[in-house]
C-alpha cells in the first residue's frame, strides 16, 4: 500500500483538523475517505477503505448506543435475529438520526424475510447517509428477491458508483443488465 494513502487514513481515523471529530455518518472524515474510495487501485486498499468507513459508520456518539451495537453485532453473528431486531428498535428510537442503526435493522429485516420493513429502514438509512453503499447494495439485494430485475440494477449501480470496488455488485450488474437490457445483437 502507497505510503501516503497509510498515512491519510492514520490521520482521518484520529482527527480532522487536530480536534477529535464526532463519528457517524456526519463525521468530516468519511468525505476524504469516501474520495480516496474513488481512485485507489487494489482491491487490499479498498477493503482497508470499506473497513475504515464502517468503523466510522458504526460509532454512534453515544455510549449507550454503542454498547447496544455491539450486542447488536453478536446477536446478528449467533443468528439470534430476534434479539437483535428488539436491540435496533431501541437503537433508532435512542437515535433516530443514526444511519447505521437503521441499515442494521434493515439487515436484520432482509434476513427474516421482512422486505417491505427492510426497505422503509433503507430509505433511512440514505436519507441520512446516501454514500451509504451497503445500504445500497441491500437494496440490490431486496429487489433482486422480489424480481424486479431494474431497480435491483438501478441499486447496485447506485452502489457502484459510491463503491467501484464492490465485487458482488459488480456481478450483480452483469447478470441483471443482460436481462434487463438483454443480449445485443
Amino acid at each position: 500500500m502507497p505510503w501516503r494513502l497509510l498515512t491519510t487514513l492514520l490521520v482521518l481515523c484520529l482527527t480532522v483538523s487536530g480536534t477529535a471529530v464526532r463519528a457517524d455518518q456526519n463525521d468530516r472524515r468519511l468525505d476524504a475517505l469516501f474520495g480516496n474510495l474513488q481512485v485507489v487501485e487494489t482491491p487490499h486498499e479498498a477493503r482497508m477503505l470499506e473497513r475504515v468507513i464502517w468503523g466510522v459508520w458504526l460509532e454512534s456518539g453515544s455510549d449507550t448506543v454503542d454498547l447496544l451495537m455491539k450486542r447488536v453485532l453478536q446477536a446478528m453473528s449467533e443468528e439470534r435475529l430476534d434479539e437483535a431486531l428488539g436491540l435496533l428498535d431501541t437503537v433508532v428510537e435512542l437515535k433516530p438520526d443514526y444511519a447505521e442503526g437503521w441499515n442494521k435493522r434493515a439487515t436484520v429485516y432482509f434476513l427474516l424475510g421482512r422486505y417491505p420493513e427492510s426497505m422503509v429502514d433503507v430509505d433511512r438509512t440514505l436519507q441520512l447517509e446516501p454514500r451509504h453503499f451497503g445500504a445500497l447494495a441491500g437494496l440490490g439485494m431486496i429487489y433482486s428477491r422480489l424480481d424486479d430485475d431494474s431497480r435491483a440494477l438501478d441499486a447496485y449501480e447506485r452502489a457502484l458508483a459510491v463503491n467501484p470496488h464492490l465485487a458482488g455488485a459488480k456481478s450483480a450488474v452483469g447478470r441483471l443488465r443482460k436481462k434487463v437490457e438483454g443480449d445485443k445483437i
